[in-house]
């Protein structure tokens, strides 16, 4: 067919339409076909990471016990941990703005290989330390989410960001069990050797599978003459209209929720009274129900209401939340209680991480999801000082009334504010 008469189709005009959307600029169906199988190699990346990451969870208090670490030395360990990727997430999503999508999730798999090697060679306190350095760049999820960014309609981008609810739910179920059952079976290293051989396995999926830019180069002119390490070019995408309110939404609404759940270990035993083994079902239980609210609600509710309904939905449910946590007293009550909690929390992280990408440049989505990814760090960094502080003196129910509070005053001022969202992308 001639340019010519393409043009004066309607299918034609279609075809061009998508043949300027594809990243590799074949057929509309070859397209899809070859986004679908980079979506699903994404999704398979950040699943077996986040199961490999979920076992050395399990296994790092006994590692660090074996080690003469005291809980003082562990907080430290953990603070490291922390520090390190929330550090680590702005300076990684401005690496995929600059080298694209490949070399940004093979960095993260080849930083989470030497992660494990590090660990399974832990014989001593300061190797220990050491293993938790290459962290600064083990950043698998805002990698996913960046190739899902760069590869989805804004239309199709929240549903597509929740389904990875889906992959943190296995990976807290796999991982939880794996961890416990390898390491009393074989061994405490045993699960340090796993998440090492599945990390290089990660490493060459990322290198076959995964495209090195789903964008057109036009769009890097932006960035690729300024630095990685650039913190003016990484605070720049808050000066977008509506980030910084956005933003803030997301990081105030689920902090007092994120610093009962950091200090739940101590609360699981002393509040709760439950063994370590009661405490490992109620964690897949979470898992559970994370598959379930993405598999099952999440899609159907970003394909019917829009993203402020959304918005403002999981405020409110977030607010309800922290009543009942103010008013529980048994684990029944807990497990009740969780259903709405998961379900705000996935509501939240989906919608926000979909706003702000639609809010930025596309030569700034990663800069934008790595800030993003910066909010769990910075609740770990923080959180176990304020935690303790807010349950020793207040108790369990403090945490409770501190979500009700934050988060109704965060639904009045959704429904009186008028936060200017433009989608600068280019499409």
């Amino acid at each position: 067919m001639s340019t010519m008469s393409s043009k004066n189709s309607p299918e034609g005009e279609e075809g061009v339409g998508r043949m300027k959307s594809e990243s590799w600029g074949q057929s509309s169906a070859s397209g899809e076909v070859r986004r679908g199988r980079v979506i699903l190699a994404a999704y398979l990346i950040v699943t077996l990471e986040l199961t490999f990451l979920f076992m050395q969870f399990g296994v790092m208090p006994y590692l660090a016990k074996n080690l003469g670490l005291d809980s003082v030395g562990f907080g430290y360990l953990q603070t490291t941990f922390g520090v390190l990727q929330l550090m680590g997430g702005p300076i990684f999503g401005r690496f995929a703005d600059q080298f694209g999508n490949r070399a940004a999730l093979t960095l993260s798999c080849a930083s989470a290989s030497a992660f494990f090697l590090l660990l399974s060679m832990s014989t001593s306190v300061p190797i220990l330390f050491l293993s938790r350095l290459p962290s600064v760049f083990m950043h698998g999820l805002p990698g996913t989410q960046k190739v899902i960014t760069d590869l989805t309609a804004p239309s199709e981008r929240a549903a597509a960001l929740g389904k990875l609810g889906l992959c943190f739910g296995v990976g807290i179920i796999a991982g939880s069990a794996l961890g416990g059952v390898v390491s009393t079976k074989f061994g405490i290293f045993v699960p340090m050797y796993l998440g090492l051989v599945g990390s290089l396995i990660n490493t060459v999926i990322s290198v076959v599978c995964i495209p090195s830019s789903a964008k057109p180069k036009s769009e890097h002119h932006n960035t690729e003459h300024s630095s990685v390490f650039n913190i003016r070019e990484i605070l720049r995408v808050m000066k977008f209209p509506g980030v910084m309110e956005i933003f803030l939404v997301k990081v105030l609404s689920g902090f007092p929720v994120g610093l009962f759940l950091i200090m739940f270990s101590i609360i699981s035993i002393e509040f709760f009274g439950l063994e370590a083994v009661e405490s490992g079902y109620l964690m897949s239980y979470f898992g559970v129900l994370q598959m379930v609210v993405q598999g099952l609600v999440i899609g159907k509710l970003t394909s019917r209401s829009t993203e402020q309904t959304l918005l403002r939905l999981g405020i409110l449910v977030f607010a309800g939340v922290g009543l009942g946590m103010a008013l529980m007293r048994t684990v029944w009550h807990y497990c009740i209680i969780v259903v709405p909690l998961v379900f705000a929390f996935n509501v939240m992280g989906t919608i926000t991480d979909s706003i702000l990408t639609k809010a930025v440049p596309s030569s700034d989505t990663g800069a934008m999801l790595g800030i993003c990814a910066s909010v769990q760090p910075l609740t770990r960094t923080v959180g176990p000082t304020i935690g303790a502080i807010l349950y020793k003196n207040f108790g369990v129910s403090s945490f409770g009334y501190l979500q009700f509070i934050v988060n109704l005053g965060l639904f009045v001022y959704l429904l009186k504010s008028k936060i200017s969202l433009g989608e600068t992308k280019s499409h």
